[in-house]
């Protein structure tokens, strides 16, 4: 008991997750007993949600949104390792530099100029993801290169590798984990912008429309329930971002301090 109250305690996994339900178990005893005024009770939300799962393809929605978010995450992921890994090059980092900044650029007014490249609603919707998504991993992955010690780098160099070899080996392969990482910190920005996108272009639905239209019409107890999804598939994907770790780099783990 004394190590839940100790600076960088450490817990057995299974000890963990019965702490962790436990503690979800009595936030939500607390919400069906004691509600908010002005917030929707826990009979109201999951009424909602069972009459949005069998009346309104709430899971066909989210399959949709979610099909969306992969396809975006994935060449976003490809754009920024391409771009980051560039700047091994002088001559490309200015191009990781400008790339990192633009995620202080507001999609509002990009919108216009992506639909007048692509020619569907679905293009642009993953034009705006992408491009969201590949500014944010940009910044994270250069940040991991530029972790690189020339400690690491001298060594490679000392068992032969040249230069490219031992970028390949230090910096590409010996890497790999920590860019998981990125992309698992930063799927998230994909969530919070399939609202906007699946708003301005309607026509292949999303959860991200049907939560607007609960949000229209002052639905807030379709609104909870529709977030409590997103969060739920959320920390789905997230455990399974962590569980591909997990198994793939195992030794990542090693010098994690908990």
């Amino acid at each position: 008991m004394k190590s839940l109250f100790l600076p960088n305690g450490r817990l057995p996994r299974t000890t963990f997750a019965l702490m962790a339900a436990a503690q979800g178990a009595l936030l939500l005893l607390l919400w069906l007993l004691y509600p908010l005024r002005l917030f929707p009770s826990l009979g109201d939300v999951l009424r909602a949600l069972a009459d949005m799962v069998t009346t309104q393809g709430l899971i066909q929605e989210l399959w949709a949104s979610m099909s969306t978010a992969l396809q975006a995450l994935g060449v976003a992921t490809v754009l920024a390792l391409l771009i980051s890994y560039l700047t091994a090059l002088p001559f490309f980092r200015p191009l990781a530099y400008a790339a990192s900044k633009m995620r202080y650029l507001t999609l509002t007014g990009l919108t216009f100029f992506m639909a007048l490249m692509v020619s569907s609603g679905h293009e642009v919707k993953l034009s705006v993801l992408i491009f969201a998504t590949t500014v944010y991993l940009v910044t994270g992955m250069t940040r991991v290169i530029l972790t690189t010690t020339q400690q690491e780098m001298d060594h490679a160099r000392t068992l032969g590798l040249g230069e490219w070899r031992s970028f390949w080996e230090v910096v590409v392969l010996g890497k790999l984990a920590e860019m998981l990482e990125v992309v698992r910190q930063n799927f998230a920005i994909i969530w919070t912008m399939i609202t906007l996108v699946e708003t301005l272009y309607q026509s292949e639905g999303g959860i991200g429309l049907l939560l607007y239209k609960q949000n229209r019409y002052l639905h807030l107890d379709g609104v909870v329930a529709i977030q409590l999804v997103i969060l739920a598939a959320g920390a789905a994907q997230d455990y399974l971002f962590g569980l591909l770790r997990r198994v793939f780099f195992p030794y990542s783990e090693l010098a994690a301090v908990r």
